[in-house]
Parts: C-alpha cells; sequence; structure tokens
C-alpha cells in the first residue's frame, strides 16, 4: 500500500511539473519572437516525453499487478520467505541461492509467463532492477499470446514468429564478459 502512495503522490507532483513547464512553454511561443517560439516549442516537448513516460510505466505496472495477482490466485506466487539483514534487505547469499532455481525453472519452460514472472521476483531479490524489468516485460508479452482457455477465439499467433531460433541463455550477474 505504502507503495501504491508513493506511485500516486510522485505521479501527481509530475502532473503538476508537466503542467507548469506545459504553460511555460504556451507564454514563450505566445511572446511571438523566433527565439521565444523556438524556446517554447522545445520546452513543450518536455511534457510531452514526460507524459509518455509515466503512462508507460504506469500501464506495466498494471499489467505486473495484473499477473502478480492471476498468479496469486492460481497459488504459483513464490514465497517471501528468505532471511534479511538488520536493514531489512534480504541476503545476498539467499538472493542468488533463489535466483539460481528462478533461472533453471525459467530455462525449462521458457515460453511460461509464470517461470518469467518468478525469475523477475528473483532479479529484483537480488537487485537487479533492469534484468527484473525485463523479465517482468517478457511475462507480460508471454502471458498476452497464451490462450485463455475460457475464450472461445483465442488470439492467433504471429505469423512471422520465428520458433526455429534455439533460446538464449539468460545473463547472470557472476557472468564471465561482466554484463
Amino acid at each position: 500500500m505504502r507503495a501504491k502512495i508513493t506511485y500516486f503522490v510522485t505521479a501527481a507532483v509530475l502532473v503538476f511539473y508537466f503542467v507548469l513547464v506545459g504553460s511555460r512553454g504556451v507564454m514563450l511561443i505566445r511572446h511571438g519572437t523566433l527565439l521565444t517560439v523556438t524556446f517554447g516549442i522545445a520546452v513543450l516537448i518536455l511534457p510531452v516525453i514526460g507524459v509518455w513516460f509515466l503512462w508507460k510505466n504506469t500501464q506495466f505496472v498494471r499489467r505486473a499487478n495484473a499477473l502478480a495477482a492471476e498468479l496469486d490466485a492460481q497459488g504459483g506466487l513464490p514465497v517471501d520467505d528468505l532471511p534479511r539483514t538488520p536493514s531489512g534487505r534480504i541476503e545476498r547469499d539467499a538472493a542468488d541461492a533463489a535466483f539460481a532455481k528462478r533461472r533453471e525453472e525459467t530455462e525449462d519452460a521458457p515460453d511460461d509467463w509464470r517461470a518469467w514472472f518468478r525469475l523477475a521476483v528473483a532479479y529484483q531479490d537480488a537487485r537487479d532492477t533492469p534484468r527484473a524489468r525485463k523479465a517482468m516485460q517478457r511475462a507480460i508479452a508471454l502471458h498476452k499470446s497464451t490462450p485463455n482457455p475460457a475464450d472461445p477465439h483465442p488470439p492467433a499467433r504471429p505469423a512471422f514468429e520465428d520458433r526455429t531460433q534455439p533460446v538464449r541463455r539468460l545473463r547472470t550477474k557472476s557472468s564471465p564478459s561482466g554484463d
């Protein structure tokens, strides 16, 4: 609940900022000189990019939460039983062990959105947020392409999807390339 409140407060502050910056851009354009119109247009681009970014992140969070709710209803959410440090962070060795288990699970079932969701949680526990986000995006994409058994007209798979390519191995923090 605390994370939701923080997210909504941050989003509200950003929207206020976008309106403020947008109004300054309009004021510059209304001034009418070549220089102020140019700056006004440049200033208006910032809120547009910001709104797009906020929208994409909100959609990502909504979709990830929907997957979490569905996985919870199925009884497949990973249990949060990892040992923690006195500050509340998950111990690194425990997170790495859980990650190894989730990585193997995902390699065994690369087309299962549930495995990718649990891998995203393991990445987050291991404090690798960029890879956690990519794994969650993969889970969302797989969930969209998975037919719903209750749906009489499941969506067709794209004709251009190449199923002949081998599954890429997941990179870990301990990879020799240093990724």
